[in-house]
């Protein structure tokens, strides 16, 4: 089942004179609980095409739809209320606020939406994630593959449907990048939840159900297979 789509979708900039297109007349639709990767060499307008589909940036021209609604019909408020309780995001940097714990960490986003957490759930997360003997440490005192653990819990902390990921093994080792490549398949596959990966790794993106290639803000190629 489709859970989001999108039709000509073209980010364009101006410099002086020339237009450039950071993504040109992109269409593209997710399944429900697949997981994506969306690969392509530097400029090729990856980060661009996730930053649109998760509604942290406005397209020049086209649509995204989420469950069959225009994302920008949106006000700038109800956009903001569906980014923190429908999608996820992990970034390359953790942005983990250093001066709180892993597990206040975790609980940020579920305390600014003014709910109680769900602990049944929270603790399946943690358990997934395996960081359970670090929720009391300040990222300070953390690796940088358990910081990326906890990055992860703290997106899915609302119960996403759909989580989106820029290069989340860009700043780690190779067996760290692993570890969290494979946990974020698991807390997909266990969770249900949509998956959608930007990287530059095709070691990485190989691991996807579905590997769609971008260059020069075009879709170059597409494997087409979502489950």
């Amino acid at each position: 089942m489709e859970i989001m789509h999108c039709e000509n979708l073209s980010k364009i900039y101006q410099t002086g004179e020339a237009s450039v297109f950071a993504l040109d007349d992109v269409s593209l639709s997710l399944a429900s609980g697949s997981f994506t990767a969306i690969t392509g060499p530097s400029g090729s307008g990856k980060s661009t095409l996730l930053h649109l589909l998760g509604g942290l940036d406005k397209p020049t021209k086209g649509t995204v739809y989420y469950r069959e609604n225009d994302l920008y019909k949106y006000n700038d408020n109800q956009l903001s209320v569906l980014r923190r309780r429908r999608f996820g995001f992990v970034f390359q940097s953790y942005n983990l606020v250093k001066e709180l714990t892993g597990y206040e960490n975790i609980l940020l986003p579920v305390m600014l939406d003014s709910r109680q957490p769900d602990e049944a759930y929270l603790n399946r997360i943690i358990d997934l994630l395996g960081i359970r003997d670090r929720m009391s440490h300040l990222p300070s005192a953390m690796s940088g593959g358990q910081q990326q653990r906890f990055c992860i819990a703290r997106a899915l902390a609302n119960k996403p449907a759909i989580l989106f990921a820029d290069e989340p093994t860009g700043n780690l080792d190779g067996k760290a990048g692993r570890e969290v490549l494979t946990l974020l398949r698991t807390v997909s596959h266990e969770l249900g939840i949509t998956l959608v990966l930007v990287t530059h790794d095709l070691h990485v993106a190989e691991q996807a159900d579905r590997v769609i290639k971008l260059e020069d803000g075009k879709i170059a190629g597409d494997s087409g297979v979502t489950v």
